[in-house]
């Protein structure tokens, strides 16, 4: 384990004793979560194309992506867990003769401290089609007012998309608009680790994803139209900016 892995195992260690200690105290002030039966939703989206965490030149972009998940809550405790998944347009003959498909599995919980949201949970991709991609990372993230801010460390495998110890970091903030519009914008940013996937970059900027969003009518769905612009990658490759359009659903179960 080298010295850059060796600091994020210990922002992680220290990030579950900060939360461990949060829960305590608000169990001894009263305010432990009330228990409750959960709650069930789901969404689906279309979209032009599917780009992750500002990757413009990966393979998953060449074709519109059909995407969706569930999310399951547990009455006002904050524990959540669900599922999301997405079709992946990939074309080099590697991934195998079909298309990928994306599964993310994740489990969680979150809550306020202080007048701070928090959220900290694990995120589990598993691929169909797609070899030596199938890893977890863990999430922390810490909100306040329209501002978020959080990480993403892969504590899982040396996978073909990240090393065990890739930290990716944002910040992002979201409001609403006059005209029933609402806009959110996400910086996106990498600490990339040596490992079996070549990395001549240590990190830096990745992405900037800017959404414009509003509701179609009273059909329940939203239009939206995101720009990106373009970081660099794990080998210094200078990403395109792109357009996405798409049209989302939400809905209760």
């Amino acid at each position: 384990m080298n010295v850059l892995k060796t600091k994020y195992m210990k922002v992680l260690a220290g990030a579950c004793t900060l939360f461990a200690a949060l829960g305590m105290s608000a169990a001894q002030a009263g305010g432990a979560p009330k228990s409750g039966g959960f709650a069930m939703s789901g969404n689906a989206a279309l979209n032009s194309q599917y780009i992750f965490r500002g990757l413009t030149l990966a393979p998953e972009d060449n074709s519109v992506a059909i995407q969706g998940g569930f999310d399951w809550t547990q009455g006002d405790t904050g524990i959540y867990f669900g599922y999301w998944g997405s079709s992946l347009g990939y074309s080099n003959p590697a991934t195998g003769s079909a298309d990928g498909f994306e599964n993310d599995l994740y489990v969680g919980y979150k809550g306020k401290f202080g007048g701070i949201g928090y959220d900290v949970g694990l995120l589990t991709y598993v691929y169909a089609n797609v070899d030596d991609s199938d890893t977890t990372e863990f999430n922390l993230s810490l909100s306040s007012g329209i501002f978020t801010a959080g990480i993403k460390l892969n504590i899982g495998n040396d996978v073909g998309w990240s090393n065990e110890g890739d930290l990716y970091y944002f910040v992002s903030a979201g409001t609403k608009l006059p005209k029933g519009f609402k806009i959110s914008a996400t910086a996106g940013f990498y600490d990339y680790d040596t490992g079996p996937l070549a990395t001549s970059n240590s990190g830096g900027f990745r992405h900037l994803d800017v959404t414009l969003s509003h509701a179609i009518g009273k059909t329940g769905a939203d239009f939206n139209v995101t720009a990106i612009i373009g970081g660099e990658d794990r080998n210094s490759v200078d990403q395109d900016d792109a357009i996405v359009f798409g049209i989302s659903y939400g809905f209760d179960i």
